[in-house]
C-alpha cells in the first residue's frame, strides 16, 4: 500500500518537471458511507459509517478555466479499505471556486469478490487562499453493493 503511494507520487513529480503548469499537492479529511442494505420485504435500509481519506493530487491547466485532476486517495471505513482514484475534468466557476466531475477507479481491499468498481464522482472546491482549499465530494456507486460516499476535507498544494 505504502509503495503505491510512494510511486504514484513519484509519478506526479516526474510529471512536474515536463509540464510548467502542474499543481501538486495532498488532500485528506472525512469520509461518510451510506451503504444500500436489503432486508427481505423491508425494502432499503440505509446505513452510514464515518471513516477518513488522504492522498496526492495534481492538477493539469489545459486551458483558460480548464483542468484535468487525477488523485490517488486512501479510505478507510471501519473494515472497508479501498483505493480511489479519479480522475477529474475541473472547471473554474470563479477565482477561488470550482466544481470537479468525471469518473473514479476504485480498487477494494478485502470486502467484495469483485474488487475493481467503476463510479462517478461530482466535487466542488473552494480556495481559502493560494495554497489551502476546502472541498466537498460525493461518489455515486452503479452497483447494489457499491456504497455511496461523501468527503468533506482540505487540500495543500505543494
Amino acid at each position: 500500500m505504502k509503495n503505491c503511494s510512494l510511486i504514484v507520487f513519484a509519478l506526479f513529480v516526474a510529471l512536474q518537471s515536463a509540464y510548467s503548469q502542474v499543481d501538486f499537492g495532498v488532500k485528506g479529511g472525512v469520509n461518510i458511507t451510506f451503504f444500500k442494505i436489503t432486508e427481505g420485504d423491508f425494502g432499503t435500509n440505509p446505513d452510514t459509517e464515518t471513516g477518513f481519506y488522504g492522498g496526492f493530487f495534481a492538477d493539469f491547466n489545459i486551458d483558460e478555466g480548464f483542468h484535468i485532476q487525477p488523485e490517488v486517495l486512501y479510505k478507510g471505513v471501519g473494515e472497508l479499505e479501498f483505493i480511489n482514484a479519479p480522475i477529474y475534468l475541473k472547471y473554474d466557476i470563479s477565482r477561488d471556486f470550482h466544481i470537479l466531475i468525471g469518473p473514479s477507479l476504485n480498487y477494494f481491499f478485502d470486502l467484495f469478490t469483485n474488487k475493481f468498481k467503476v463510479r462517478a464522482d461530482v466535487s466542488l472546491d473552494y480556495d481559502l487562499g493560494t495554497r489551502l482549499s476546502l472541498h466537498m465530494k460525493y461518489t455515486l456507486g452503479f452497483e447494489e453493493l457499491s456504497p455511496n460516499i461523501l468527503f468533506l476535507g482540505l487540500g495543500y498544494r505543494l
